[in-house]
């Protein structure tokens, strides 16, 4: 069985590597290659916009006869992702950048559009100061005065940096904390005062107070507590609120007891027919009578009530 990952390879003794037939391929092939788009571009058929990073497979082929310094320049063709339109660029070592050649319009340049101006301008000043020596002398006063501006904000600078730098914050925090104590101490001192004032004058009313006391003859004050007042039933004695409670629900639940004035109405006396034969005799047991049991049987309760019951028979009767 034969290995999966085959490391070593087998070579017979009479192997001989110049015998191999090399391909000649051309000069101009193109290679796929993975790329990233190395700035931000537009479209020009179709307006897609195409931002720096995008991953593209890229079509990879070296431009003849053009070099830089020895190092060859390559070109790579890619795709737009909306109208698949061809796009390329190729490489520029000389700026260490990117070069847009057909398809598209690069944007955000303007850090090379500054580049390249500066060197216009240098490149023009130059020229001039070949052919006019005048030129040359004006050139170098503005040079001379452009240096002494700087170095006179240089200076700004630096002095401005020395006092920053000759600030003392420990100071500054001592002279702070003494400021906060002497404010402190000053707030207390005039509580201090107000508090004297305050006192004098209350002594000074208690004085005038005395005195028209004195001059003025006593007079006799109500007695508070003999005034009836609506909260007064609040100060009573406990013991007796809680007497008086049990007797309401008692009165409530079994009924209030029976008194001589409430049942007097209540009880009906047996009349008694007049008998002719026993006047005489009915006055003289009439006398002893009142003056015996009646009265203590109609003064007591019991003796009311067993009237009423025999009232009732009679009318039953």
């Amino acid at each position: 069985m034969s290995e999966r990952k085959v490391l070593n390879k087998y070579y017979p003794p009479d192997f001989d590597p110049a015998k191999i037939p090399k391909l000649k391929l051309p000069k101009d092939r193109q290679y796929v290659v993975r790329l990233m788009a190395p700035f931000n571009m537009r479209c020009k058929t179709c307006g897609e916009y195409i931002y720096k990073g995008k991953k593209f497979n890229a079509r990879k082929e070296t431009v003849q006869n053009e070099t830089y310094l020895g190092l060859p320049i390559f070109r790579f063709y890619i795709k737009c992702p909306r109208c698949l339109a061809e796009i390329t660029f190729r490489t520029d070592p000389q700026n260490t950048d990117y070069t847009m050649e057909h398809g598209a319009t690069r944007n955000f340049q303007a850090e090379k559009f500054l580049e390249e101006e500066e060197k216009r301008m240098q490149k023009e000043r130059e020229e001039e100061e070949l052919n006019n020596p005048m030129k040359v002398l004006e050139n170098r006063t503005k040079d001379s005065k452009l240096e002494m501006e700087v170095l006179e904000n240089l200076q700004e600078l630096k002095e401005l940096n020395q006092r920053q730098a000759n600030v003392d914050f420990e100071a500054m925090l001592k002279q702070h904390k003494e400021l906060e104590e002497e404010q402190r101490r000053k707030e207390q001192e005039e509580d201090e005062q107000e508090m004297k004032a305050m006192l004098k004058q209350a002594q000074k009313r208690q004085l005038l107070e005395d005195s028209d006391s004195e001059e003025e003859p006593t007079k006799p004050r109500p007695n508070p507590v003999a005034q009836t007042k609506p909260t007064a039933i609040l100060q009573e004695d406990p013991q007796r609120q809680n007497k008086k409670l049990r007797m309401e629900s008692w009165e409530w639940s079994v009924g209030k007891l029976s008194t001589k004035a409430q049942l007097a109405g209540l009880v009906a006396r047996r009349k008694q027919k007049p008998d002719p034969a026993l006047d005489n005799g009915m006055e003289t047991r009439g006398t002893t009578a009142s003056t015996g049991s009646l009265p203590a049987a109609a003064t007591s309760s019991l003796g009311l009530l067993g009237a009423y019951s025999d009232s009732e028979d009679s009318g039953s009767n």
